[in-house]
């Protein structure tokens, strides 16, 4: 199968003045568009030397189809949960949970917060299936640090390319107007997912 680089689900200027036209054209057209190729050429040179019966290159190719999924699928959630209406608080049993598992919202989004400062890629909220509960984890370079059957809910790239042109080195800065454009409905929706799969 070959993996394509869907649209934004909104105009590359909906965003403002949170994130700018400018990051996000240049963050989905050309970097996630790297991470979709990469990924398609990997599958390729997998599928030749199934084919060949010759392995030499397929360990770095597993290699590169492990970076290159990893950073298409964490890049797809990211532009998913957010939106021109974001802002606002989770609600419903996504917010119950939070509050369950973190002590409440607050304290859920200072620990977020931390991870995305710290982070070398990504801060994700994810369901850890292994223990079922929410939990906060820096993954970094895509896969790096990644809970294995964590079900990711929420995911903030801190990656440089998504910050430094509106925000210089002020992370933090970047990481609070997350927030201002954070749409809980996707995150809600993978959420009560994960508890039908999982609970």
């Amino acid at each position: 199968m070959s993996y394509e680089l869907d649209p934004l689900p909104y105009d590359y200027d909906a965003l403002e003045p949170h994130i700018s036209e400018q990051v996000l054209t240049w963050h989905h057209d050309t970097h996630h568009q790297g991470y979709v190729n990469g990924w398609n050429t990997a599958e390729e040179t997998l599928a030749e030397n199934r084919e060949n019966g010759e392995f030499d290159s397929s360990a770095g190719a597993i290699r590169s189809v492990t970076h290159n999924s990893s950073g298409h699928i964490l890049h797809d959630l990211f532009w998913q949960n957010m939106s021109p209406e974001g802002g606002d608080e989770p609600s419903g049993a996504l917010a119950d949970r939070i509050a369950e598992d973190f002590g409440s919202y607050e304290a859920w989004k200072g620990e977020f917060e931390a991870a995305g400062g710290n982070a070398s890629g990504w801060a994700l909220l994810v369901y850890d299936t292994f223990s079922n509960q929410l939990r906060n984890v820096v993954v970094d370079k895509h896969d790096q640090g990644a809970i294995w059957g964590g079900h990711p809910i929420l995911a903030l790239d801190v990656w440089e390319h998504s910050y430094y042109y509106d925000y210089g080195p002020a992370r933090g800065d970047f990481i609070e107007a997350f927030f201002n454009v954070v749409d809980w409905e996707e995150p809600s929706a993978r959420y009560e997912q994960a508890v039908e799969l999982f609970e």
